[in-house]
């Protein structure tokens, strides 16, 4: 640590500031915890508490592989240290850090919380070495076990989508505390906690509040299952290390199996090759870009996963609308914005194959079917989605015609957008979407293209609108037809203004996507 926090002073900063922060909020965690004390469900909430911190640690190291280099077990394979030594020192040398401290801080207010009595008294400390152990021990070895992974191209896709699984999560855990204030109790947690307390590492914590109201078989029974679970991840965490220290890596091995190299969904994209001229072969590489691309794919995962995610969230607060499943169509629409910047410079061996305005339209039109072929399925799925758990379904076909209304005029304007403005993604393995200095181009074409493509969609919600005030019910439907109409009018209309433009901009646009 000493060593890493040596590098530069800028980490040294962000490691104060990240250990400031943590600290003040584990303080306030432990005050809460504190005031509970004597409350009649603490142990429901401390039982919980400890079961969602050791999922934590056992996740995150799949997100953040890179953030504790120092403890990297393959930085440690030339050196003459035996398993059981190298488990022992990289144990207690995980002991070390923010993660553990904020950990212990939770740990010791859970105790405090739910022990009560000299018996329980004297378990909380054993039980809280317990957490703190079984946690680090199990974060430890599902990094080891992954670590070829976590070093890959997968692995570091996995991290770009790290942010959107983070998002679900917080969403997750800000439903249930919504809950549990509706309920201004903590007995909603007491069907949850009736399950974890059988769950290491919170039975040691269930444990220490069993002994305090006398259960002490079932309190040895949670602490003997604790142990046994620290000795069965000590056991899988070694021969993890062993296996990684004498296996040969793929930088020492010969190529792969040939089907281990297809990519998923292979045959699926081949039949896609397989349509007619241009379409076929842009379709195939455009998915393939999607699935392969990290930067693509985090772009795609994202889309997919708030297009889902908003309508459950409104539905899960008890004032959901239907209508938010146009959040599906909008975000997958935004796909759509510049096509051309995910090819980056390789852009020039697209640029060669367009000879004129009909070239370009069939290049784009590609591109737009390979979106489609995604977006309106999904758009579909997320609209009955949301009509059913909203049970609106006098709704479904009007909001169904909105959603593809949008999805085709974002389509259109995308296609001008990519044409007009198309800008640079850059390929590390940063999380920067956009060039420096093309920040303006980028932030200027996505949100020029949010607002007409709304604009556009106007006269379908005018409809909408119009059919409601003037008590036509029985002709909502109409506006799944118009929509599909409207939206596929829109799409054809960006594509054919924007092919023009693309053929006779294919060194602009190859400047622009290369930088």
């Amino acid at each position: 640590m000493r060593n890493g926090l040596r590098q530069s002073s800028g980490r040294r900063a962000a490691y104060v500031t990240s250990l400031v922060l943590t600290a003040l909020f584990a303080a306030l965690q432990l005050l809460g915890l504190v005031m509970l004390r004597g409350e009649d469900h603490a142990a429901a909430l401390t039982t919980t508490l400890i079961a969602v911190l050791a999922l934590g640690w056992a996740v995150m190291p799949l997100f953040f592989s890179g953030g504790d280099e120092t403890l990297d077990p393959t930085r440690l394979v030339m050196l003459p240290l035996r398993p059981q030594a190298l488990v022992s020192a990289l144990l207690v040398s995980s002991l070390i850090g923010i993660g553990p401290l904020f950990t212990l801080a939770l740990a010791v207010g859970s105790a405090i919380a739910t022990a009560h009595g000299p018996a329980a008294a004297a378990a909380a400390g054993p039980a809280v070495l317990l957490v703190l152990l079984v946690c680090v021990a199990l974060a430890r070895a599902v990094a080891t076990a992954n670590v070829r992974l976590l070093t890959s191209r997968r692995g570091r896709d996995l991290a770009l989508l790290s942010g959107l699984l983070i998002a679900v999560g917080a969403q997750v855990v800000n439903l249930g505390v919504q809950k549990l204030s509706d309920a201004r109790s903590l007995a909603g947690l007491e069907g949850a906690a009736d399950v974890l307390r059988w769950v290491p590492p919170a039975t040691a914590m269930d444990a220490v509040w069993g002994l305090g109201e006398g259960a002490y078989g079932r309190a040895l029974a949670q602490f003997a299952l604790t142990l046994l679970v620290l000795v069965a991840l000590l056991a899988w965490w070694r021969r993890s290390l062993t296996r990684l220290m004498i296996n040969p890596d793929s930088s020492t091995v010969g190529a792969a199996e040939p089907a281990a190299r297809q990519s998923a969904g292979g045959g699926v994209l081949t039949r896609l090759s397989l349509l007619s001229g241009r379409t076929g072969p842009v379709v195939q590489r455009a998915l393939r870009y999607a699935w392969r691309d990290p930067k693509t794919k985090a772009s795609w995962a994202t889309a997919l996963g708030l297009g889902l995610l908003l309508p459950v969230v409104s539905a899960a607060q008890g004032n959901g609308s239907v209508y938010t499943a146009c959040w599906s169509a909008g975000l997958l629409g935004m796909q759509m914005y510049n096509q051309f910047g995910q090819d980056s410079s390789a852009f020039w061996m697209v640029a060669q194959t367009i000879a004129s305005p009909r070239d370009a339209y069939l290049e784009l039109r590609a591109r737009t079917l390979a979106l489609a072929l995604v977006a309106v399925p999904y758009v579909i799925l997320v609209t009955v989605g949301a009509a059913a758990a909203l049970h609106q379904w006098g709704a479904f076909l009007e909001t169904l015609g909105l959603a593809l209304a949008l999805l085709g005029a974002l389509m259109g304007t995308g296609a001008l957008a990519s044409v007009h403005a198309p800008y640079t993604i850059p390929q590390d393995n940063g999380f920067k979407n956009v060039a420096p200095g093309q920040a303006g181009i980028a932030t200027l074409s996505i949100m020029g293209g949010m607002l007409v493509g709304a604009l556009l969609t106007a006269p379908v919600i005018a409809l909408v609108i119009w059919l409601h005030t003037a008590g036509q019910h029985g002709l909502l439907w109409l506006c799944l037809p118009v929509g599909v109409a409207y939206g596929l009018g829109l799409a054809t209309l960006g594509l054919r203004l924007a092919a023009p433009r693309a053929a006779a901009r294919l060194p602009e646009i190859l400047t622009a996507v290369s930088k």
